[in-house]
């Protein structure tokens, strides 16, 4: 039974992990051993960074979402600190992310982009979410800076309305996948230059 709860299942069509909601694992996984939440909300932000597979579930997701943010924006990252198996054990899929201060921290976000992490060794980034006006702007940005940047065609529109990204005050928002290539090379500079200089003038607080 355990090993069965640790592999990755599908229900009802959707793939999904040891635990159906942040709730449920709440009750079962250890604060501060397990895993880490940590947010900053900033005052004259209207815009909030959000790192639902921080830490070790999705490596480097939580470093990036920080770097974007700055000392700017509403920051939020809920990170995997176990010694290892944090992707089976922590990943909880986004249209579940259920956390509470994370839901108190985007209520009022006129835009919420999450970050989040993808297979792959070359450098590329795949935008989803119902914001299609700043999906297509900060695209256009991340190529400009010469990253392959993808809006269509691909596994993972964020389209789903309960998706976190779109569980702001506009219910539209911006997912960012990046592959494991970009996360991990000198592009996700160029990634995180490029989508501060679009939020900023985007939140008029730069």
């Amino acid at each position: 039974m355990r090993l069965a709860l640790n592999i990755m299942l599908h229900r009802k069509g959707r793939l999904v992990g040891k635990y159906s909601s942040i709730s449920e694992l709440l009750k079962h996984e250890r604060k501060e051993i397990d895993y880490r939440i940590s947010f900053e909300r900033r005052a004259r932000s209207s815009i909030a960074i959000v790192a639902p597979h921080g830490g070790a579930i999705e490596p480097r997701t939580s470093d990036i979402a920080q770097g974007i943010a700055g000392s700017e924006l509403h920051i939020y990252c809920f990170e995997g600190i176990k010694s290892s198996g944090n992707y089976d054990a922590l990943h909880v899929t986004s249209h579940s992310f259920d956390e509470q201060q994370c839901l108190d921290l985007i209520a009022d976000a006129r835009v919420v982009m999450t970050i989040h992490g993808c297979r792959g060794s070359h450098e590329a980034v795949y935008l989803g979410g119902l914001d299609a006006e700043l999906i297509e702007t900060l695209a256009q940005a991340f190529r400009a800076a010469g990253l392959a940047a993808h809006t269509v065609g691909h596994d993972y529109p964020g389209t789903e309305p309960l998706n976190i990204c779109n569980r702001g005050a506009t219910r539209r928002g911006v997912q960012l996948e990046l592959t494991r290539g970009l996360r991990q090379g000198k592009a996700a500079g160029a990634l995180v230059s490029s989508a501060r200089q679009i939020l900023l003038a985007h939140d008029n607080v730069a």
